[in-house]
């Protein structure tokens, strides 16, 4: 064995000490392996269970790395036979380690102590709109909103996020604070529909469909004020004109449950295809192309003139 250590230091330059060191590394790489491999052979063995196996071959995942890591530090490293030191390093290796986990924990300590949202909260993170329905302490689930469905109405589809996810993506909330929307809803009609009599006909129709919320929205505001800055000059229905291409557009602002939505929308829908049958002056406008036929002003040169 000797020869063989001399012989590799003459023809490679590496110490005796550092072949040691190399070999030692190895053997600990080599160990760690097969007890990862029996491990899970013995885990696929005993069960067929899907999130058992994923389980086990995750934590080993963690473990095993983090291990080699250390192991082979004590070997390389001197300054690892300190307690402090080794304590420091070991943090270190385990916060890279398990960063993702980490940051899972810390986002439900935010989730917690911060409430973002709670259980019931209809959110969006990122692209992911819906109904939080669970917390946990690696990640949160929403029932999904939106997506092919229209007017956010459920999906059915459950989404699991990771609760790192709060320090990284931004969260709006439907329901925190202030617990109403703004909604907005658009008619167009012909330039020559009496448009005042229009207008007077959303507010009355979109008036009725909220009456029964103003009180409480008013109540709401004054609550979420004493938290936020959140201020509204006026929470009656507004309904604003405007000139478009193809005729006037009436734009109705008015608040709603953001978990009726849909619903309030449909109602609003109904009474104001009922209403403008009822008013001949009032015409829908869409894209049209209109053909004028008019009588030449010019004479037609080339052609006999009377009196000629």
């Amino acid at each position: 064995m000797q020869r063989i250590t001399t012989f590799l230091e003459e023809f490679s330059g590496i110490t005796v000490e550092a072949q040691y060191k190399i070999l030692v590394s190895i053997v600990i790489l080599i160990v760690l392996s097969t007890i990862r491999y029996l491990i899970l052979r013995v885990v696929w063995r005993n069960t067929e269970n899907v999130k058992t196996r994923y389980f086990w071959k995750q934590v080993l995942s963690y473990i095993v790395p983090v291990t080699g890591i250390l192991m082979i530090g004590m070997v390389w490293i001197d300054a690892f036979r300190h307690v402090g030191t080794f304590l420091g390093i070991l943090s270190a290796g385990i916060a890279i380690a398990l960063k993702d986990l980490l940051a899972n924990i810390a986002g439900w300590m935010f989730i917690m102590f911060r409430k973002p949202f709670v259980v019931g909260d209809r959110i969006q993170i990122g692209p992911h709109k819906g109904d939080v329905i669970d917390l946990r302490l690696y990640q949160f689930s929403i029932l999904e909103i939106g997506n092919w469905v229209d007017a956010d109405q459920s999906t059915g589809r459950v989404i699991h996020i990771p609760n790192g996810k709060v320090f990284t993506e931004s969260q709006a909330n439907y329901t925190q604070g202030f617990r109403y929307i703004w909604n907005e809803m658009e008619i167009r009609i012909t330039f020559e529909s009496n448009w005042q009599k229009a207008k007077l006909m959303l507010e009355e129709i979109v008036g009725r469909h909220t009456r029964g919320l103003l009180t409480d929205a008013e109540h709401e505001l004054k609550e979420a004020s004493k938290h936020y800055l959140i201020h509204y000059q006026y929470l009656t229905p507004i309904v604003y004109a405007d000139v478009v291409e193809n005729g006037v557009r009436l734009s109705v602002r008015y608040l709603c449950d953001p978990h009726k939505r849909r619903g309030t929308e449909a109602g609003i829908w109904e009474d104001i295809l009922t209403q403008v049958g009822n008013y001949p002056d009032i015409q829908w406008a869409y894209p049209t192309q209109r053909f004028v036929n008019a009588p030449s002003q010019f004479p037609v040169f080339g052609k006999d003139q009377p009196g000629k």
